[in-house]
């Protein structure tokens, strides 16, 4: 596994994978807090605040340090972003997570693309083998991204989040680098 290249741009169409810009805390300040978007994170929400100037900044930051760690973009514009964590080199495996913060954008296949492009590049070039993440069982749009990529549930952590009142399960989901070489192009 090749950890110590440069982050590449990664495109397919209009979709485009790039590392983070100065004027991404401008455009994730834009964005706001969308309450729809940050529920289907995990969170409640009522108690979403609207976002500082300071916490797209630290937004922005987070991203910098995260040597895998992309901008999505559709035309151009920023709408989230994806990154690879949790790296286990000998292992060959990392986790994923991606969040479409742009609520235009929601349900226009742009995280599942976004998600193929990072996978086609973790078991390429970086020769991880397994891909894992975790999502709130409620999050069914998301789920639908994940198994179009290829992604399989692998179990449950049951009532391992709770939202306002409600506790939820998090599905826990696995892609195999063989599963994505089937599926993932697809």
């Amino acid at each position: 596994m090749q950890l110590s290249q440069t982050r590449p741009t990664l495109k397919e169409g209009h979709v485009r994978l790039r590392g983070p810009r100065a004027q991404d805390a401008a455009a994730r300040f834009k964005l706001g807090n969308v309450p729809e978007i940050h529920h289907m994170f995990g969170a409640d929400p009522a108690n979403v605040t609207p976002i500082t100037k300071a916490h797209a900044t630290a937004w922005l930051h987070a991203q910098e340090v995260e040597p895998l760690a992309w901008i999505i973009e559709y035309r151009r514009r920023m709408v989230g972003a994806v990154r690879l964590h949790s790296v286990i080199p000998h292992l060959y495996k990392a986790e994923l997570a991606i969040g479409i913060l742009d609520p235009k954008y929601l349900s226009k296949g742009i995280g599942t693309m976004a998600l193929r492009l990072l996978a086609a590049y973790a078991f390429g070039p970086l020769f991880l083998r397994r891909l894992s993440l975790r999502v709130v069982s409620y999050n069914d749009r998301a789920i639908a991204a994940f198994k179009k990529v290829g992604f399989v549930e692998e179990g449950r952590e049951r009532e391992a989040g709770r939202v306002a009142a409600a506790w939820h399960d998090d599905v826990i989901m696995g892609l195999l680098a063989r599963d994505f070489a089937k599926v993932g192009r697809a």
